[in-house]
């Protein structure tokens, strides 16, 4: 058994259901829908969102999980995938989880159309659970989705360069939507206020480490990720790896990479001075140890839960992210 088999074992019937659900909520009349959306559900991914919602639901209920949380599972997933999609759109990328984008394969046009569908359709499945609670989690994490898309655009563009910002984007993209999974994991089933809010804890250092992650493998050359080497420095966006040896760096060396950085238009020349930079003056091993840091923090957070399958899966989880090749 593979590491992910480990992980979904004690949710495999759960994790069925919520697949044939995902697929009834997005059944149309037309055609060109119904071709985007079999393209997209052949190239899914993990489905690391859903399984930890529902991990949380068992966690949180000694092995229960409610209509409820299956609907939190497939509108978490419709929002989540819709706004990979018009990301897609707006980064200009021609390729995601290995495959072409959605508006590669097809256009711009189609592609944001199919985002608000997606977007509508997770509408529609927040509703079904006729819970508020659930409905403003969803609510506050499209909002959270959308201001860190625009925050990191105007880091971008003002190539703004600290930590602070860098995790003040993780939180609203990556971290808001792992807190989300496992808010609506633990209100699904109707957990304590105090369980909700630790869960959330753990979902956003757990968003953090799968960010940093992601954000180390734009340092490598590794054609299964999906995207070129120095992508994000290529968009503007200047990770963890890149700060770290900015922060501590001096000389010429360091005043040249500053100096790349005012650039309207990067090289691939220049691309690669601040990738080899960030590697030869100890970014990487900084964004691990960042991880390991986080991770020791998230697993903490699980003492509070007697031992289960679903504690053990999360517990594994964290390992995943941070050892994961893609």
């Amino acid at each position: 058994m593979d590491i992910l088999a480990k992980i979904q074992n004690p949710i495999l019937k759960e994790l069925k259901e919520q697949n044939l659900l995902l697929r009834d909520s997005l059944k149309s009349q037309i055609p060109l829908i119904n071709s985007v959306v079999h393209y997209f559900l052949e190239n899914k991914g993990k489905m690391i969102r859903p399984i930890m919602l529902l991990l949380a639901s068992k966690l949180c209920s000694n092995g229960n999980v409610t209509k409820n949380s299956m609907h939190s599972a497939v509108a978490l997933e419709l929002l989540h995938n819709a706004s990979l999609i018009h990301d897609d759109v707006v980064d200009e990328a021609k390729q995601r989880r290995g495959h072409s984008s959605v508006n590669a394969v097809w256009d711009n046009k189609v592609a944001v159309l199919m985002g608000d569908f997606f977007l509508a359709r997770c509408l529609e499945q927040s509703t079904l659970t006729k819970s508020l609670e659930i409905q403003q989690v969803l609510a506050k994490l499209s909002s959270s989705l959308a201001e860190g898309e625009l925050e990191q655009l105007a880091n971008a563009r003002g190539c703004v360069i600290n930590e602070d910002s860098y995790f003040s984007v993780i939180k609203n993209k990556t971290a808001s939507l792992f807190i989300a999974c496992m808010k609506l994991g633990a209100i699904s089933v109707n957990a304590s206020q105090s369980v909700v809010d630790r869960l959330a804890l753990f979902g956003e250092k757990l968003g953090i480490i799968f960010q940093i992650r992601d954000d180390i493998f734009d340092y490598f050359d590794d054609t299964t990720i999906g995207k070129p080497t120095g992508n994000d420095i290529r968009e503007g966006k200047i990770t963890l790896p890149l700060l770290f040896a900015l922060k501590n760096g001096s000389g010429v060396e360091h005043q040249n990479m500053m100096s790349l950085l005012n650039k309207d238009i990067l090289s691939k020349e220049d691309i690669s001075s601040l990738v080899n930079y960030a590697k030869a003056n100890g970014g990487i091993e900084y964004a691990q140890a960042t991880m390991l840091r986080y991770a020791y923090e998230a697993k903490t957070i699980l003492d509070m839960f007697e031992d289960s399958p679903s504690k053990q899966a999360f517990i594994i989880l964290v390992d995943y992210i941070i050892d994961r090749d893609k």
